[in-house]
């Protein structure tokens, strides 16, 4: 009888020791496939890098391994994006999700999965002014700024250069529309002029009549707000095509080398775009060192964002003591902002000492500080791309 309950107690003791010790999962959702499909790698690669990290420099909590399953939202497909996140919540047991990228898939995942299920949600790409205005008991946040900032932005920097008169297309979802709205009532407002204004629909290989639509304004100059893997990249070619125009420009969408390649480096020579950016800071200076390192574009769009939305999350789980979604959105805001040591990119042991202690933290990223507001939205810095010998360069901040 001895025996037998010494065997029981041991291994008790054993199942215990590998509880302790089991994974802490975070979630990360991306559209692998459709519109973005080529610029989802280096985002995932950026909070891939965040989670090493914080593995190398002792793990969370009692020394547990930090890992991140993944799924594919496509981006547009509204479904997709909720099987995805309902996989992460329901059967993976996320504690917390970095994601979705697309704005209409962080909207659908956070309605029918986590927002139900009481997990954070933190975005490094849905721009879009919907996001603000979730019902989301405070569980989404996001690491890169509004499109109402940015489609000023893009409105001043166009009328900075002597472009002021323009016609407009938008991909017709939250991001589209959102960008647009911003865009055209800054643009008009500044004393430009819209001559003509047009959704489409993604996905579809022939958008003739809506250029031709376009061209009929007879302005110089077309910003086409999408995806540069979808219908931005055939609205382009087609546009083109048409001979009607002899400037481009766009958001952050469009920003890929994918889209120089696939429509042509002699055809997109001198595009402007505008995309969410990283102020000077010792915060993105170390950012820029540690993804060098590790093979990582640091400008690359939006790897930034997706590096500070993992780390903060880890400090978050820290900073709650548990590995419970219950309570990580109260002690997401603690370490993201003043008061509190500052901590930057790479400093997961020096963080997670503090936090351990009892002490404040305050983060300062690689996409700049992570103040977020009540809607947990964040300011940014917009900067301005445009394509030079082949590729997107990045010129430096609008306005500065």
């Amino acid at each position: 009888m001895k025996k037998t309950v010494m065997a029981l107690a041991v291994a008790a003791a054993s199942v215990c020791s590998v509880a302790a010790q089991a994974d802490v999962k975070v979630g990360f959702l991306g559209g692998f496939t459709g519109g973005i499909e080529s610029l989802t790698p280096p985002i995932f690669d950026g909070a891939k890098l965040a989670v090493a990290e914080v593995n190398e420099q002792g793990g969370l909590l009692d020394g547990e391994k930090m890992v991140m399953p993944s799924g594919d939202t496509t981006c547009s497909d509204a479904a997709a994006a909720s099987n995805a996140a309902d996989r992460l919540v329901n059967s993976e047991k996320v504690i917390a999700i970095v994601g979705a990228l697309c704005t209409g898939a962080t909207i659908a995942a956070a309605n029918n999965a986590a927002i139900p299920g009481g997990v954070v949600m933190v975005s490094p790409a849905s721009t879009a002014p919907a996001v603000t205005d979730l019902a989301d008991n405070d569980l989404v946040f996001r690491t890169v700024p509004s499109d109402a900032f940015q489609g000023e932005q893009l409105a001043k920097l166009l009328l900075s250069k002597g472009i002021d008169d323009v016609a407009v297309t938008y991909v017709n979802n939250d991001y589209g529309q959102g960008l647009d709205g911003s865009f055209t009532k800054t643009f008009e407002a500044e004393g430009g002029t819209v001559a003509a204004n047009l959704a489409h629909e993604d996905n579809r290989a022939d958008y003739r009549s809506e250029i031709g639509q376009l061209a009929a304004s007879g302005a110089p100059t077309l910003v086409v707000l999408a995806y540069a893997d979808t219908s931005g990249q055939t609205i382009l070619r087609q546009a083109y095509e048409s001979g009607a125009f002899t400037q481009f420009a766009g958001g952050d969408g469009m920003v890929g080398n994918s889209l120089v390649d696939a429509v042509g480096a002699d055809v997109l020579e001198g595009m402007i775009a505008t995309r969410p950016g990283s102020p000077q800071s010792p915060g993105t200076e170390t950012f820029a060192k540690l993804a060098d390192k590790a093979g990582i574009d640091p400008t690359a769009v939006f790897a930034a964002q997706s590096y500070d939305a993992a780390f903060l999350l880890a400090m978050a789980i820290e900073k709650n003591g548990s590995a419970d979604r219950e309570g990580l959105s109260k002690a997401l805001r603690e370490v993201a902002g003043a008061p509190g040591e500052k901590i930057l990119p790479g400093e997961w042991a020096k963080a997670k000492k503090l936090i351990d202690a009892g002490q404040d933290v305050d983060y300062e990223g690689a996409s700049g500080d992570a103040e977020f507001d009540k809607n947990g939205d964040v300011p940014g810095v917009v900067v301005e791309m445009a394509v030079e010998n082949g590729k997107f360069v990045t010129k430096g901040p609008v306005g500065e």
